[in-house]
């Protein structure tokens, strides 16, 4: 059975029709009394889909989650949001099937979506499911209109594989064209001082001009530049939000989930 990723450009554009925006999805919270970290928090689930057109069209600024399946997405997600359970993470990796999309913005007011999309990689999944998932996930990434910035998962102590660098390929024309990019090292506690400098070193020079972060659920390492940094890039008209603070600490510790 091959590891490849196999992805493509979709033929057309993407099936969902453009959607009128509405002031619940136009109207930006106010900078001066938000923080990255309470932004974050504000995160509800929204809606799934299996397929493309399931989704609905939105103008909203979006950010896709990618990783290999057990790089630490899910918890990644619930770290930042502070919500234990908001992103699905299985004890068996690659069961997540469908995008998973997640609004944020205070008083009911949604600025900004957050895509959690399938893990990849997984060679227990059987072959019709992987390769329909990631021809999803492939067209997703190459038509979604609204999209704003990709965030992948990497597991540093095991670098960007085959699969990941076939989806570098894949979304470096939209890169280019401006569509903000984060490679996300995850489980840095893992590593030494030493390790981490040069995990750093190396992604940077495979990110294609996109930003590199440590990050640690376990640690909170890298938790506030994260959320800043997803701030910045869906509301670059209101300037910078109130300065980071330290998060407070969620009802319940995120366990160190699989997916």
């Amino acid at each position: 059975m091959s590891s490849r990723l196999q992805v493509r450009a979709p033929a057309g554009p993407a099936t969902a029709p453009k959607a009128t925006p509405t002031a619940a999805l136009a109207a930006p919270n106010n900078p001066a009394t938000v923080t990255p970290m309470g932004w974050m928090h504000t995160a509800r689930f929204l809606t799934t889909a299996a397929q493309l057109h399931h989704l609905p069209a939105m103008n909203t600024p979006e950010i896709a989650f990618v990783g290999r399946s057990n790089a630490g997405k899910s918890t990644c997600i619930n770290t930042l949001t502070q919500k234990k359970q908001l992103a699905f993470a299985s004890k068996k990796p690659g069961r997540t099937q469908h995008i998973n999309l997640f609004a944020l913005g205070k008083q009911g007011i949604t600025d900004a979506v957050l895509a959690d999309l399938p893990g990849y990689g997984y060679a227990a999944v059987a072959k019709m499911d992987k390769l329909r998932w990631q021809q999803v996930m492939a067209n997703y990434l190459v038509s979604r209109d609204n999209l704003t910035g990709i965030v992948m998962m990497c597991d540093p102590r095991h670098g960007l594989t085959e699969l990941d660098d076939i989806l570098l390929e894949v979304i470096r024309p939209r890169v280019e064209e401006g569509l903000k990019f984060l490679i996300i090292l995850t489980k840095a506690d893992k590593l030494t001082r030493a390790e981490q400098a040069k995990a750093l070193s190396i992604a940077r020079l495979q990110a294609g001009g996109g930003e590199v972060k440590l990050f640690s659920a376990l640690k909170k390492q890298g938790v506030d530049e994260v959320a800043q940094l997803l701030w910045d890039w869906t509301h670059p008209a209101c300037g910078a939000a109130a300065p980071a603070q330290t998060a407070e600490p969620p009802e319940e510790e995120p366990e160190a989930l699989d997916e």
